[in-house]
């Protein structure tokens, strides 16, 4: 019945959640044939079942630390929900059978053998602990029975702590008075007549006597001992502790033995392992959090962001992770408060449902910005610790360059921030550091290979790529993949002919199509233009180059973009970085570097994770460049958070610049890439910004802003409004819901905010509210948020804005027309030609990713407001061919920014007390 019962749940259990199954790990040290065969009983019995047995057998030399390490492996192992130490354990080495249980973690010792789970039975916490199998299956056969166990008198003769001791607290918090007797009980048949309930367990053959027992007690026997047998061939036969066949005569029900309590223990445990499945997956059961908030404790005026970021105590991140639901091997922590999450958790939850994701875009800023990453953390924290919804934050990384140039960091700001801000803002686990080595291989690999063609024979070239080892010559698989695409199907070095090798060999760079850059993680004008090659170890062969900034590398591009390891290896070996002479394209697959890449970005695939002020989860994933790149956080970063939350759950992420460029990017070439589909645009909007674009003066970064836009002046905010108004139009031409988030700073008023979100609403947006978060976290938020929920309810019929398949030139232009308001668009001769190559090349098919100012909705970063009727002019057009996308480039702009007058190091130091980061990021 029990078995029975134990199947029916865990077919249940596959159905509610395919591919889960209830897991028992048992652990034997030696090969002891009783145990053999108790092991083997327990298998088959799983099997039956439904659950994954696994026998994991250590040989009889080990130790006890490699039985605890062994033991720790499974306390660790998500898919192992209860797991047993066969004893007794059979090694040549002294180990400490005590000290073994007590390592199983409590929460699997599905024989209840450890100290917690005995306390916990001893103090009555039936509920919480789990209880030894031979109890466990005696309680089971007597309520089988039907006698009530409240208020009888029992008596238990053994007192050992698998089976006397427990069935003593078992029956007495099941109301029995219990007695329990031993070998050292003076008046044993006398107390053993006392019983209405008798459960022996003393190991002594037939030890209590039929005519000691209670006419219609209930008679358990645990004892398994073996008495000489001359009729039977093994020369003995199995008995119990009680003598069976004058007891039968005087007990209402008697266990027989063998057969009695034996298969009630196996069938016990395997209702133990069924159990702590259950609680595993109520405790684990994806979208189900209990998660804890920190309060924020608001001062008035605001402290700076450093001084709130350091006030905060973050959570371990253990907890954060165990909160929304990640298993500890799913968790790599890097420190106390960030961790990398490991990308299995996407398979795990492949078959839990998405839940809403949500965009954050901002109207086109003034050089200050205009709060997108602060909106995105208060909305987060209004969501989650406010609203108590399942919320998750994923946002890029920041380089270095801007952090010490003039933007400072990118943690949000006031009582809406990532934190800890200075680890944010730094190296965090070091992914940028590695896409800087990583492009920096390819760069040399490129000048490298240069040299060597021009220096050395087809032969030598050949003889070195492919070296004799021990007599032996054999091409790796990266140049199996080159001979192929030169149409060459030969694995055999010594096959290839005299022009077979040529073709090989030589890549043929021709160096004046170089699109391939060195990248430095600093601000550094000087880097801008550059001459390698001036040792004379180089042979005279220099050329001019440069060194752009690290997030601009087409190495973060492809990790935003790719959906796993596998997929950003294959996109590492189609970047095309450079053309042969005769045209053709040179990628790093060519230049034999995409595995060393994907070792070099191992783990810089995997998401971080840390948290906001108020507790909330956040992913922390690269950090792409929003003009000659996407501009937006990683793909897999997107995926792993919805399925973290849930069906009912927010995702809130955020594109880069403003909704011309980032959600544009995030639309059509994030989105197309990832397959998700957005909900909700959040559209950041301040009264600063409407001002400029209403005509106010211009605001620059590192000098006081303008007295005038201190001052009310709902005429020129009105004037403004043009491009909140062309902004939401961007955000509908996809079919998604807008919400208005009016950024409010302490200047402006009340009639101001009122106008704001009278012309966002008529210009048809789902809803505008004015956020109050950067002073008051997230209780400045609740409208927003509020406004969010509501619109992730309604209809959406997302849709690109264009069709891949379209010519190069038409996707230019909808882009122009339909974004920016352009009449038409204007390729010049460099952008010509770069059409009819990648046409030519097979790339015409990629998505568009414009590179063009973001302080203008134009070309022209001085034209404000809306403008329109303007010829877009396309200077060049570049290629991303491992990230996916064509970057047109729209006027003259910098790969590598350079340090203002006072950059912002001047206000960056350690405190000399704590040793902490002390100054303005």
């Amino acid at each position: 019945q029990v078995r029975d019962r134990l199947k029916q749940q865990v077919a249940e259990m596959k159905e509610k959640f395919p591919g889960f199954r209830p897991g028992l790990a048992i652990l034997q040290v030696g090969n002891r044939d009783d145990s053999n065969l108790y092991i083997n009983m327990k298998l088959k019995a799983a099997a039956e079942i439904g659950i994954s047995a696994n026998h994991i057998k250590l040989p009889n030399t080990a130790t006890e630390a490699d039985v605890l390490k062994c033991i720790a492996s499974l306390n660790a192992d998500p898919a192992v929900h209860g797991f047993i130490v066969q004893l007794p354990l059979d090694s040549n080495n002294p180990i400490n059978t005590e000290k073994i249980t007590n390592a199983v973690a409590p929460e699997k010792d599905v024989d209840g053998l450890s100290s917690i789970n005995a306390g916990k039975l001893s103090r009555g916490d039936l509920g919480d602990c789990f209880i030894p199998c031979t109890p466990k299956g005696c309680m089971e056969l007597i309520r089988q029975t039907g006698v009530q166990v409240t208020g009888k008198r029992a008596v238990v003769v053994g007192r050992s702590k698998i089976v006397g001791a427990p069935m003593h607290d078992l029956l007495l918090w099941n109301n029995a008075t219990v007695t329990t007797c031993h070998s050292k009980t003076s008046t044993l048949a006398e107390e053993v007549g006392k019983a209405d309930i008798l459960v022996v367990a003393a190991g002594k053959a037939e030890m209590v006597k039929g005519e000691w027992i209670k006419p219609g007690a209930v008679v358990i026997d645990c004892g398994i001992n073996h008495v000489p047998d001359s009729t039977k061939a093994s020369g003995k036969r199995v008995v119990g502790d009680v003598e069976y066949n004058t007891a039968k005569e005087k007990a209402s029900y008697i266990t027989p033995v063998p057969g009695g309590v034996g298969p009630m223990t196996v069938a016990m445990l395997m209702q133990s392992t069924v159990e702590s499945a259950q609680r595993f997956l109520e405790k684990f059961q994806p979208g189900k959090w209990a998660i804890q908030y920190n309060q924020l404790t608001l001062k008035m005026p605001v402290p700076s962001d450093i001084e709130i970021s350091q006030s905060c105590i973050p959570k371990p991140i253990d907890q954060i992770a165990n909160e929304v639901g990640l298993f500890p091997d799913e968790v790599e922590p890097y420190g106390q408060t960030k961790a990398k999450v490991q990308l299995s958790v996407l398979n795990r939850l492949k078959n839990q449902p998405d839940g809403k994701y949500i965009v954050v875009t901002g109207i086109t800023p003034t050089p200050l910005g205009e709060g997108k990453s602060t909106t995105t953390v208060g909305l987060v924290q209004a969501l989650g610790a406010h609203l108590h919804q399942n919320v998750f934050a994923c946002v890029r990384q920041p380089s270095q360059g801007p952090t010490f140039g003039i933007k400072g960091g990118a943690a949000g700001g006031g009582y809406c921030q990532v934190v800890p801000m200075e680890e944010f803002n730094l190296h965090l686990t070091g992914d940028i550091h590695a896409i800087t080595a990583a492009n920096n291989l390819v760069a040399a690999a490129i000048d490298a290979r240069m040299f060597h063609e021009q220096t050395q024979s087809d032969q030598a070239l050949y003889s070195r790529l492919v070296p004799s080892v021990n007599g032996v010559r054999k091409f790796s698989d990266i140049q199996i993949r080159r001979l192929q695409k030169l149409g060459i199907n030969k694995t055999d070095p010594m096959a290839l002919t005299k022009e077979e090798i040529t073709s090989f060999v030589r890549l043929d760079i021709d160096p004046d199509t170089i699109t391939w850059q060195r990248v430095l993680d600093t601000n550094d004008r000087f880097l801008r233009k550059i001459t390698i090659g001036q040792s004379p170890t180089e042979k005279g062969f220099s050329r001019t180059a440069q060194f752009d900034i690290t997030v601009s590398s087409e190495i973060m591009a492809v990790l935003a973009l790719a959906d796993g390891l596998d997929d950003m290896k294959k996109r590492f070996g189609k970047m095309v970085v450079a053309s042969s002479k005769k045209g053709q394209p040179v990628t790093a697959d060519d230049l034999g570097v995409t595995g060393a890449l994907a070792v070099l970005m191992k783990d810089a695939v995997k998401p971080n994770l840390m948290q906001t002020l108020e507790g909330t989860p956040v992913f922390v994933h690269a950090g792409p460049f929003a003009n000659i790149a996407h501009g937006n956080s990683s793909v897999l970063a997107d995926k792993i958070a919805l399925k973290l939350v849930g069906k009912d759950g927010f995702v809130v992420t955020e594109a880069g610049f403003g909704a011309d460029i980032g959600m544009e990017k995030f639309f059509n070439i994030k989105c197309r890439y990832s397959g998700l589909r957005p909900h909700v645009v959040v559209l950041v909007a301040t009264i600063r910004a409407l001002k400029m674009h209403g005509g106010g003066p211009a605001v620059t970064a590192g000098v006081p802003l303008p007295k005038e836009y201190e001052l009310q002046n709902l005429q020129l905010l009105a004037q403004g409004c043009s491009n909140l108004n062309k902004q939401i139009q961007n955000a509908q031409l996809f079919g998604v819901p807008v919400v208005v988030a009016v950024n409010a700073f302490k200047t402006d008023t009340k009639a101001e905010l009122a106008l704001v979100v009278q012309k966002a609403k008529e210009a048809g947006a789902f809803d505008a509210v004015e956020c109050t978060h950067w002073a008051e976290g997230g209780r400045g938020a609740l409208a927003l948020a509020r406004a969010v929920q509501r619109a992730s309810q309604a209809p959406s019929n997302f849709r690109f804005l264009y069709n891949v398949e379209l010519p190069v030139v038409d996707k230019i232009r909808l882009i122009a027309q339909k974004v920016y308001g352009a009449r038409d668009i204007e390729l010049l001769p460099e952008a010509q030609e770069k059409v009819a190559l990648y046409t030519k090349q097979g790339f015409g098919n990629l998505p568009i990713c414009m590179a063009k100012t973001h302080l203008s909705l134009s070309h022209d970063p001085e034209q404000k407001g809306a403008p329109s009727g303007f010829v877009l002019p396309i200077r060049d057009i570049r290629a991303s061919v491992g990230a996916g996308f064509l970057y047109p480039l729209v006027g003259t702009m910098s790969t590598m920014p350079g340090l203002p007058t006072r950059p912002c190091f001047y206000d960056i130091d350690l405190d000399p007390v704590s040793g902490g980061v002390n100054g303005l990021f």
